[in-house]
This record gives structure tokens, C-alpha cells and sequence, in this order.
């Protein structure tokens, strides 16, 4: 069952790293203006998913619990309000983005060029029509998680990245459409991908079907439940993405070399934690239930096993990846000096990753899938000041270590995270909380 349920989860984040892979390389044939231009429109979109993803984490925690403890009817009634919820929010966001598009692409973005400047505007226009299929397929996801039904997620996922390619490959080099031929496939893929993964929803034979209605009258209650899990834990996020953006400022400092060597190791560095981001979403699915169950033995037991099987996958991915480094560091073509600081970048992080990134991450999935939110969420959010920004300042600034220190200091963030975790885990406090 844990093979049913993780395999497709893999398999899913994997299709999704590489069609973003895909869709950056296909963008930059149409040439630096073009990739410039998604590059600052994706920063945006990034906060409106983590906003999706949190929210969506509620509902599947709430739905997952309800399920282990038997009440059917309110498993369904929690599947319900986060589709509606979704698409009430999303349909929100889209009209802000319209609204303050000016905005964006003038004060957000600020003094860019006029090349820039209209791709960005143009992608941001065309894109911003997705944000509501965007809000349904991740709800919709959620809920096909919780019941256990990953492979449909990974199907449907699977045909919208064809699409999104497809799509690319007719209007960039058939049409040559410019930036349009990169924004309305992924549009249309979109589309697909939020209706595509409702209709199973719709389905009387599901464990969780949606209620079929043109009307809904929300429940305030469910919808608070709901919110509850994903208010702390969007806001977890939304802090570590301006983390990041603080950071990479910084990394700009540095110069070409830096800022190359950076850009490259963090697209390595997402695609060797791809079976721990799979497990955060199986810890979700499966502490849930246990907790609903009343069951916190069987809780304690699934979470030692996720996280041991974390720590094997990503010492098997990750040594491999580190062993042919220099081999896939030769397809970028890059200078000695960059080269250099990549492979330590890279190095550092795999080190990192295999000691302590199940400890930092799959442990406080299930903590949040057991209810417990807000203490997590403040521990993240003072690792991420003090540790990984305050130290990397520290350490690329004080030390001169330059953008080698801002990586070491994640993993001091880490490490940290990691130790607080532990000590809530076995102090058992997360045993006292329950989301229903």
C-alpha cells in the first residue's frame, strides 16, 4: 500500500521538475527578453501555489482524519468545502492579479527594460487566466491523495506536462508565436489538468465524491478546520520563499560566477530531493488517518518508516548524482571558477540533504497532519530568520565566504529545524493536538 501511494507521489513531482525544466529551456529560444520576462512572472505564481499547496494541505489533513476515524459523511463534507473554497479563492487571486497588474509589472518588478518589461506583461495576461484551474487541480489533487488515489493525480499530471510541451514545442517553433507560444500552452495545460482532476471528484463511486452543485452554501465551521491547518502553514511558506528572494539578493552580489554557479545548483539540488518532497505528501495522506484513528502508536510507527525511507532514497539518488557531478556539470559548459563553486555548492548540499533533510521536513509534515501547526510554524519561521538568513549574512559577509556561505548556512537552518523537531517528537506534545 505505502508502494501504491508514494510510487505515483515520486513519479508525479519528477514529471513536474522535468516539464519546468523543459518549459525554461524551450522559453529561452525565443530568446533572454522572453525568459526574463516568466522568470519574474513565476516568482509571483510561486506565492499564489504556496497559498494553493497550504490550504490544499488543510483540507486533505481535515478529510484524512475524519476518514480514519470512520465519519464518512463529514470526510466528504471536508472535501467539498476545499474544492469550493479553492475555487472561491482563486477566482479572487485572479481578478487581484488583473487588478494590480500595473502594479506588478511597475513597482513589484521594478526598473526593467522595455523588451522585459512587455514579455513579462504579455505572459503575465495570458497566464493569470489559470490561476482558478491552478486552485482546482491542486484542491482536487488533495483529496485523491487523501483516499489514496495517487495515480490518478500522476496521470493527469503526466498528460499536462505533454500538453504544456507539446504546446511549447507548436507555438515557439511552428508558430513562432514569441512569448504567447510559451504562456498559452501553459494556459491550456492548466486547464486541462484542474478540469481533468475534478471529474474523478464527481464520481459516486469515489471514496470521497463531491457534492454535484451549480450552489454551495459554505460551512463556516469545515471551512475554519480547513483553515486552521492552512493559514500557519501558508504563512510558513510564504516566509521561506521571502527567504529565499533576501538571499538570492545577496547571492547577486557575488557576482557572474556566483549567481551562475547558484542558479545551476539549485536546479540539481530540486531534483535530488524529489522521493522527500513524494514522502511529505505520503506523511499528510497517512498521519491523518492514523491520527483521526486515534492511533498515534500506528502514527509513530508510519513516520519512522517514511522518514527511513527517506534517508535511503536520497542516499541512493543523491550519491549517484554527486558521483557523475562532474559528467552533468560538462553540459553546461561552464568556466573552471564556476564549475568549482558548483561542485562545492552541489557537494555541500548532498551532504546536508542525506545527514539531515528528512528530519527538517518529512517530520513536521506529519506533525501538521496530526493538527499540530502553529509551534512548527514558528520554529520554521525563526530557523529561517536566524539561522539561514542572519548566518548567511554572516557567513558569506563576515567570513568571506562568499555564496558558498549561504548555502552552508541552510544547512545550519536544518540542522536546527531538525533538532527542535526531534525533541517535539519524542516529548509526544504533538500527541495533543487533533484537527477535527
Amino acid at each position: 500500500m505505502l508502494v501504491a501511494l508514494i510510487l505515483p507521489m515520486v513519479l508525479e513531482t519528477t514529471v513536474n521538475m522535468t516539464v519546468g525544466l523543459a518549459d525554461s529551456i524551450m522559453a529561452a529560444s525565443v530568446g533572454e527578453a522572453a525568459v526574463s520576462g516568466v522568470s519574474l512572472v513565476d516568482t509571483i505564481n510561486a506565492l499564489i501555489l504556496n497559498v494553493f499547496s497550504a490550504l490544499s494541505t488543510g483540507g486533505a489533513v481535515i478529510a484524512g482524519q475524519y476518514l480514519g476515524n470512520k465519519q464518512l459523511r463529514e470526510a466528504k463534507h471536508a472535501a467539498t468545502e476545499l474544492v469550493w473554497t479553492m475555487m472561491a479563492l482563486s477566482t479572487l487571486l485572479t481578478v487581484v492579479m488583473y487588478g494590480l497588474r500595473f502594479f506588478i509589472l511597475n513597482v513589484v518588478f521594478g526598473p526593467i527594460a522595455p523588451d522585459v518589461y512587455q514579455d513579462a506583461k504579455t505572459y503575465l495576461m495570458i497566464v493569470s487566466l489559470s490561476i482558478p484551474f491552478m486552485g482546482l487541480y491542486n484542491g482536487a489533487a488533495a483529496i485523491l491523495r487523501t483516499q489514496g488515489d495517487a495515480k490518478t493525480v500522476f496521470r493527469v499530471s503526466m498528460k499536462m506536462g505533454l500538453i504544456n510541451i507539446a504546446g511549447n514545442a507548436i507555438g515557439i517553433y511552428g508558430l513562432h508565436a514569441g512569448i504567447a507560444g510559451v504562456a498559452v500552452p501553459t494556459l491550456i495545460a492548466r486547464a486541462f489538468g484542474g478540469i481533468a482532476m475534478l471529474l474523478p471528484l464527481l464520481h459516486a463511486g469515489k471514496e470521497l465524491p463531491i457534492t454535484r452543485s451549480w450552489k454551495h452554501h459554505y460551512n463556516g465551521a469545515m471551512v475554519l478546520r480547513i483553515l486552521h491547518i492552512g493559514i500557519p502553514n501558508g504563512l510558513e511558506n510564504s516566509i521561506f520563499q521571502l527567504g529565499k528572494i533576501v538571499l538570492l539578493s545577496l547571492v547577486a552580489t557575488f557576482g557572474t560566477t556566483a549567481i551562475a554557479a547558484n542558479s545551476i545548483t539549485q536546479t540539481l539540488t530540486r531534483i535530488q530531493v524529489i522521493p522527500g518532497l513524494a514522502m511529505m505528501l505520503a506523511a499528510t495522506t497517512i498521519v491523518s488517518r492514523c491520527v483521526g484513528a486515534g492511533s498515534y502508536e500506528q502514527a509513530r510507527y508510519y513516520i519512522k518508516k517514511l522518514v527511513l525511507i527517506t534517508y535511503a532514497s536520497l542516499f541512493v539518488l543523491d550519491s549517484t548524482i554527486l558521483l557523475t557531478l562532474p559528467s552533468i556539470l560538462g553540459i553546461y559548459h561552464l568556466s573552471e571558477a564556476t564549475t568549482s563553486v558548483t561542485y562545492q555548492l552541489v557537494l555541500s548540499y548532498t551532504i546536508g540533504a542525506v545527514l539531515i533533510w528528512p528530519l527538517s521536513f518529512v517530520i513536521p509534515s506529519a506533525f501538521r497532519a496530526a493538527g499540530d501547526v502553529k509551534v512548527p510554524m514558528l520554529i520554521s519561521i525563526l530557523s529561517m530568520i536566524v539561522f539561514r538568513i542572519g548566518s548567511g549574512y554572516l557567513l558569506a559577509l563576515g567570513f568571506h565566504m562568499g555564496v558558498l556561505g549561504v548555502w552552508l548556512a541552510m544547512m545550519i537552518d536544518w540542522a536546527f529545524r531538525s533538532l527542535m523537531f526531534m525533541l517535539r517528537y519524542f516529548s509526544g506534545k504533538w500527541t495533543r493536538y487533533k484537527a477535527i
